[in-house]
């Protein structure tokens, strides 16, 4: 079958690989009819996260068909059309239970302090072979897929595997109260549906902090106040905007390619691979890989200014587990509460599938673009240096 592949940073290829098997009794096999590219994909394949296995499929967002079930999975039929939460869980562990999916004790094969288990990530993680491919096989399966209805599409449905579960958590974890006024740092697709989560809490007003005219446009169409930090100081203007009082809360929906090394944005991966492979050995005596911004990100620095005193910063965008930067004083003297994680997506799907099923939320409004498998490559780098008009791209096998 045909799959996306991790070879090296900068360096990714459609390869025919072998179709997945049931290895365990909990396992199924499904038909992806529809996967997606994530901002996400690009840490990996730009190398700003690291510990990425050559080989590994790439992607952690899918929709598909049942085409194998284990014999301990129960609650599934052959031909049922199902959504695949990104992170991986069993069910059963004490964190499970709780609702703290992404914190599941039993997935990850580094044991209990390994941490986060998704598809198509990097070797900590796992590595679970990723979505983006014609096939793939889903470990406890009995948890790890939900059955979609008739009324919702593939379009709709990819949407629910990550990007909306990710944002309606960085909304929960942001507090935010009927009334609040909110700033969301990035309109990419996770910051579009953070804006559409703060909305459905009933949030007062809403602040959306970006430098792409096409993606400021899609922020103010929600109704979203939109500032353009290319030409002028986003704490400034919030600040002005809320009577020098600052944010109730804020939401980066970033990470760590917030800020390029040099003020560059729409850089591709070949830009970063080069500038990393350009930093002197005895900067990098470890054999790290090179971690652009040693100083906090941009996005995350503004977020936490930009807040009222007291005030709740939400942090969603993915940062590396050896980025130890933090404006931390900054955030201590002003009283605020700093919450952030991985999503427990199994947790938020079924509420925000009916949502979808509903009408109440039209998740198409964010799909810009969908590519056939064949196209992925090319699509990856319009994706890459945020072309406009590439705001969520989806792939159909």
């Amino acid at each position: 079958m045909k799959a996306v592949v991790f070879h090296d940073i900068g360096d990714i290829r459609l390869d025919d690989v072998a179709e997945p098997q049931l290895k365990e009794s909990t396992d199924a096999i499904i038909r992806i009819t529809t996967s997606a590219i994530c901002g996400t994909d690009l840490h990996f394949v730009r190398g700003t996260v690291p510990g990425m296995r050559p080989g590994t499929i790439l992607g952690h967002e899918a929709v598909g068909v049942v085409e194998e079930l284990g014999k301990d999975v129960r609650n599934f039929n052959v031909g049922d059309r199902v959504v695949v939460p990104s992170t991986i869980a069993c069910g059963y562990c004490s964190y499970c239970r709780a609702g703290y999916f992404a914190q599941c004790d039993n997935i990850n094969p580094h044991g209990k302090q390994g941490g986060t288990s998704f598809y198509g990530g990097p070797e900590p993680t796992g590595a679970f072979d990723g979505l983006q491919a014609e096939k793939a096989r889903i470990p406890f399966a009995a948890v790890n897929l939900f059955k979609l209805p008739d009324q919702v599409s593939d379009d709709q449905a990819i949407l629910l595997s990550d990007i909306f579960p990710t944002a309606y958590f960085g909304a929960e974890l942001a507090d935010i109260k009927p009334g609040h006024s909110v700033a969301v740092f990035g309109c990419g697709p996770v910051g579009m549906f953070a804006i559409i989560s703060a909305q459905l809490m009933d949030a007062g007003r809403v602040f959306a902090i970006d430098d792409r005219p096409d993606r400021l446009d899609a922020a103010r169409a929600q109704g979203a106040e939109v500032i353009n930090f290319s030409e002028e100081d986003p704490v400034e203007k919030i600040r002005e905007l809320t009577g020098g009082i600052g944010v109730d809360c804020a939401i980066d929906a970033v990470g760590v390619d917030a800020e390029c090394p040099h003020g560059h944005h729409g850089q591709s991966a070949d830009d970063f691979k080069e500038e990393r492979d350009q930093v002197a050995p005895e900067q990098n005596p470890d054999g790290e890989l090179w971690q652009p911004g040693r100083a906090p990100s941009q996005s995350l620095r503004w977020a936490t200014e930009a807040l009222a005193k007291a005030g709740t910063l939400s942090i969603i965008g993915v940062y590396p587990p050896n980025d130890t930067t933090f404006p931390i004083g900054l955030a201590m003297n002003r009283n605020l509460t700093v919450r952030m994680g991985n999503c427990n997506h199994r947790k938020y799907i079924p509420k925000l599938i009916k949502y979808v099923q509903s009408g109440a939320v039209n998740t198409t409004q964010v799909l810009k673009q969908d590519e056939p498998m064949h196209g992925v490559l090319d699509a990856y780098g319009e994706f890459d240096t945020r072309q406009p008009g590439w705001l969520k791209v989806a792939i159909t096998p």
